[in-house]
């Protein structure tokens, strides 16, 4: 199994205009040698630049390392409390073209892999981190990055449901099962948001480590059965990983198997690391939510009430009962009944439960329900994301302890090989 490094293409920024800083020369084959600011909007199905009308416009750098771009008013961490605007800089070409379903331009960059790794690990983490940690997620990411390109064409809905009626203390109620994952994006490979993988370009390679990192573990992936691993990642596992199909379809992946996040004496990694750790993993908008490990969130009956009909587009009354009904490997909720006054329904997977229980996003589905005295629904939980794969606090924990990227990396990921592909 071998290739050469890939190029792909990755969705930045849709709106109806798009204005963008050219920094240094950039070729357009609609306009010659183009430099400095300009603007690109959206036109009855065209992309309108200098007052012509285009199926695209595309600005290829013809300067080397001098020629990146800048884009304004680039949306990160979509449907999060951390949502923000910010002006991004990235290296490589930007194409823009059309959205005709959504009536709005998108900006779309041309990179090769190892230079949008380079931006990934700074963006999931701070540049700043071990370099074994470092490492190891080069490896994840350029994995679960070159999975998607092999699968392509694979998934074509924009979501994955299952509308079915379920049992629950021998009646019938509806059951909602949903969950998001790999399927395609139709006008680019990836997107550049923590739906795929977190990508800000330039704006966030912040440390030769990164760069170091990605050179030291060039055309390494993990592969199993001589396929490259679908790897994942998240935040915090709370102790223990999660299977892959309490996530998302029912999908046998052996190199994805639980596995307790600690070492031989029992220690779990993961548990309330010191600060100068917790630092390396998280960016500063990651650090506005301390509590990861264990945390707390309380509503009254009201108030969640309100929540979960705005969430769910479901008016349930008032909620009388939370009640999980099935649980993974780590103890994440795969599948919950909510109860009320008007209606019932089982929710699943853990990532739709995780909305319906947040105006953004709980932090994992791995929680207690309590009733309090006073009649609050209060949710003690573990974790942040899904579990599955590997734990970046975890992973962290492990570089600062003198564990190398391979032993990270087998810990995590114990039935799978690294494999060098480019």
């Amino acid at each position: 199994m071998t290739m050469n490094e890939p190029e792909i293409n990755v969705g930045i920024l849709s709106a109806p205009v798009i204005n963008f800083k050219l920094q240094g020369d950039f070729t357009c084959p609609a306009g010659g040698v183009v430099t400095g600011a300009g603007s690109v909007s959206y036109a009855g199905g065209k992309v309108e630049w200098r007052g012509q009308l285009f199926d695209a416009v595309e600005f290829r750098p013809a300067g080397g390392c001098a020629s990146v771009f800048q884009l304004e008013a680039v949306t990160i961490g979509v449907g999060f409390h951390w949502e923000r605007k910010e002006s991004q800089k990235f290296a490589g070409s930007l194409r823009v073209i059309p959205d005709v379903a959504a009536g709005c331009c998108v900006a779309i960059n041309r990179v090769a892999v190892d230079e949008y790794l380079k931006s990934v690990i700074s963006s999931e983490m701070s540049a700043g981190s071990s370099p074994a940690l470092l490492q190891a997620h080069a490896v994840v990411s350029r994995s679960w990055l070159l999975r998607q390109l092999a699968d392509r064409g694979k998934y074509r809905s924009a979501e994955s449901v299952r509308r079915s009626v379920a049992v629950v203390d021998g009646r019938e109620v509806d059951e909602i099962v949903k969950w998001y994952d790999r399927e395609d994006h139709t006008l680019f490979d990836v997107c550049a948001d923590d739906h795929c993988q977190r990508y800000q370009g330039l704006t966030r390679q912040t440390s030769p480590a990164v760069a170091a990192a990605v050179d030291a573990t060039k055309g390494m992936v993990l592969t199993f059965s001589g396929e490259i691993c679908d790897a994942r990642f998240s935040k915090c596992c709370g102790g223990k990983s999660e299977t892959f199909g309490n996530c998302w379809e029912d999908a046998p992946h052996p190199y994805l198997e639980p596995v307790d996040d600690c070492d031989d004496s029992g220690d779990i990694f993961c548990c309330n690391p010191p600060a100068e750790v917790i630092g390396q993993v998280l960016n500063g908008y990651d650090c506005e939510s301390p509590d990861f490990y264990e945390w707390e969130e309380r509503y009254s009956a009201a108030e969640l009430s309100k929540l979960v009909k705005e969430r769910s587009g479901i008016d349930f009354g008032e909620i009388r009962e939370l009640r999980p009904l099935t649980r993974g490997a780590s103890g994440r909720i795969g599948r919950l009944l909510v109860e009320g006054t008007r209606h019932s329904a089982v929710v699943g997977k853990e990532l739709e439960i995780r909305r319906w229980l947040s105006p953004s996003h709980l932090k994992s589905s791995w929680f207690d329900v309590e009733r309090t005295a006073g009649g609050d629904f209060l949710l003690r939980g573990r974790g942040w994301g899904h579990g599955v794969g590997m734990c970046q606090i975890g992973a962290a924990v492990m570089g600062s302890r003198g564990y190398d990227m391979r032993a990270i990396l087998h810990h995590y990921f114990p039935k799978a090989e690294l494999t060098k592909i480019y």
